[in-house]
């Protein structure tokens, strides 16, 4: 069913297509008609212009050979009787000065009452001869005819006429109130056939048509339609009942069904009770199980971390007992040395030497001590702030150069036995506040996987960290490595937890898991990947900041 009813019906069309086809014939008959019309009427007025003009030649050649001039204008008045005559002269050719050159001069004229004497100027005498030519206006004809002695054929002179048109177009005008009164006469007669024409087919349609919509309002379908004399409509209508009738049997049929189904549900509705029940059971032990399961996805995570931090501490400690024990070192020889001079200076015996000795070992040895106890300070402090900055969650403001040299620093005990370059591009002087501790979990991460599988048989290997704002509030990491890369089958499910290529070598798999987490909900930023094989990989880190600034 449409949604809105069309504006064209059957008597519409059947009326324009008739009217239209009739009104472009009798278009084309009309315009024909009295193009032909007017044609003839434009020939006759010629013809007479013609026949006129070789009448007064014929008459006035006399005229001009006698050289009678009065003689000629009383004929020439003789066209007075010729409504349509406006003026008429007669020209001869003579001319005394130059017999050989062929000048009109006028002979002799007529003037029809109320018109002046217009028209045949000489130089037009030759240019309207034989050819009638109507004016710009339309209100007058013009023509020029030659005048011969009858017996020598000698050219005596010219005849000029000059014809009103308004019979012509008072005739043009005639015809055409004449055509459209025909045409509209014409047109109404077609209209009133073709109304009548189409009752006969557009009654009948709209009967069916009225009689289809209250069918299908009421829903009774054991009504029938009845025919028509037009054998088209009387098929449609045998059509439209054998259509009634299927849908009377389909609708009994729907009927029977839908008790069948009726029946049916009845008996399912338990069967479904019960199934939704044991559904719901199922679904909720299954959410249960979901839940251990993040549960000890996270605890797994979380056992991670620890497992790094306490990598970081062993490490750490190791780097730190050795500076602390040259210093234990060097403060036992000072000790001895203090013991030997004092004793020389009790017993009077200390020496100039002795002490200038004295003194320069101390000096060395003090040295020492200041060097490797700066040293284990170094290693504790940055430590210390990568600790607290994995084992807490709140932001701080930092250098982020500074940073990312403590995480290096930190990490300097498992990577001081390896021949691998690490590049940090960062302007020092950027500042931004943020969480720290995520940063520190996430190039951990990253430098320890590419010092595992991405420069695995490899002695040398270049890691580039580059640090940037892109914006006032967004920090930009861009971690690459020149090593092997990601393999296509992992580099899909990089970020997923419990994938790795160390399976059963002592890898959990969480590592990447665990920096994308970090990336996307503890800094709330995004992370994109870039690898090939034996073509390292490129990891673009993009979190907000607050207070960025630089000096």
């Amino acid at each position: 069913m449409t949604d809105k009813a069309s504006g064209l019906t059957i008597r519409n069309i059947f009326l324009w297509t008739v009217m239209s086809v009739v009104s472009m014939g009798l278009a084309v008959v009309t315009c024909l008609s009295l193009y032909i019309q007017i044609d003839n009427y434009r020939h006759e007025l010629n013809s007479k212009a013609y026949t006129l003009s070789d009448l007064v030649a014929r008459t006035s050649s006399q005229y001009i050979i006698s050289s009678q001039d009065e003689a000629a204008e009383k004929s020439l008045y003789h066209l007075a009787a010729v409504p349509y005559v406006l003026n008429a002269h007669i020209y001869h050719k003579n001319n005394r000065r130059q017999p050989n050159v062929e000048t009109p001069r006028i002979f002799a004229s007529y003037n029809k009452e109320g018109h002046l004497m217009t028209g045949g100027k000489e130089a037009q005498i030759n240019e309207l001869l034989g050819s009638p030519v109507i004016s710009d206006t339309g209100d007058y004809l013009e023509i020029t005819a030659k005048a011969f002695d009858d017996e020598t054929g000698i050219h005596l002179g010219w005849v000029y006429l000059k014809l009103s048109t308004d019979e012509f177009y008072s005739q043009v005008q005639s015809a055409i109130v004449t055509h459209l009164v025909t045409i509209l006469l014409l047109l109404a007669i077609s209209f009133y056939i073709a109304y009548k024409k189409q009752l006969g087919i557009s009654t009948p349609v709209q009967t069916m048509a009225d009689f289809l919509q209250q069918t299908s309002r009421q829903r009774n379908y054991s009504a029938r339609v009845v025919g028509s004399r037009i054998q088209e409509l009387d098929t449609l209508a045998n059509a439209i009942n054998v259509m009634l009738f299927r849908m009377q049997e389909y609708m009994e049929k729907q009927q029977q069904a839908e008790e069948r189904h009726r029946k049916l549900n009845s008996s399912l509705e338990e069967m479904v009770n019960e199934r939704t029940t044991a559904l719901k059971d199922a679904n909720r032990e299954l959410i249960q199980t979901l839940e251990k399961l993040h549960q000890f996805q996270r605890q797994i995570v979380q056992n991670e971390k620890m497992a790094s931090l306490g990598d970081m501490v062993a490490g750490v400690a190791h780097e730190v007992n050795t500076p602390i024990g040259l210093g234990v070192t060097a403060s036992t020889m000072m000790l001895d040395r203090l013991a030997v001079i004092q004793k020389d200076f009790e017993s009077k015996t200390l020496k100039a030497s002795a002490m200038k000795r004295f003194i320069e070992e101390s000096n060395e040895n003090l040295n020492i001590i200041y060097r490797n106890l700066n040293r284990a300070a170094e290693l504790i402090s940055s430590f210390k702030q990568v600790a607290v900055d994995q084992s807490t969650e709140n932001s701080r403001s930092f250098c982020v150069e500074q940073l990312v040299n403590e995480i290096l620093l930190s990490l300097q005990p498992r990577l001081k036995k390896l021949k691998h370059n690490i590049n940090v591009d960062c302007d020092p002087t950027l500042n931004v506040e943020t969480k720290a501790g995520p940063i520190n979990q996430i190039l951990i991460n990253l430098i320890m996987n590419s010092v595992i599988h991405g420069f695995e048989f490899m002695d040398k290997g270049t890691i580039n960290i580059r640090a940037e704002l892109v914006s006032d509030n967004k920090l930009k990491l861009v971690y690459s490595d020149n090593g092997k890369g990601i393999p296509s089958e992992i580099r899909k499910r990089i970020f997923d937890p419990f994938v790795t290529t160390k399976r059963g070598q002592g890898g959990s798999g969480l590592g990447m898991h665990l920096v994308y987490n970090l990336v996307t909900q503890a800094l709330l930023g995004s992370i994109t990947l870039t690898s090939e094989e034996d073509n390292g990989v490129e990891f673009v880190i993009i979190f907000p900041v607050s207070n960025a600034k630089t000096s």
